[in-house]
């Protein structure tokens, strides 16, 4: 994967299948880095599949947001699962 750029404007489009939940909508974000933090912590993990994020003209899948979320380079703190 190239570089990403975390720091660009991001929109979520959510999955057809549960777009009509109050609590997966489609949503604008100031920074990438913003999207795929709501993305893993905040959206109901079965949304995220079929969900994508579009950033810099480019898409982002379920899978592929994870990645994202779990690369060295991402720049904000992450929530530790409790155990």
């Amino acid at each position: 994967m190239n570089k990403f750029n975390y720091a660009a404007a991001a929109e979520l489009f959510p999955s057809r299948r549960y777009a009509k939940s109050q609590t997966t909508q489609y949503r604008r974000f100031a920074t990438a880095s913003e999207a795929v933090r709501y993305c893993i912590e905040d959206m109901p993990s079965k949304s995220l599949a079929g969900s994508f994020l579009e950033v810099d003209e480019q898409r982002f899948e379920g899978a592929e947001i994870r990645v994202l979320y779990e690369a060295a380079d991402y720049p904000l703190e992450r929530i530790v699962p409790a155990e």
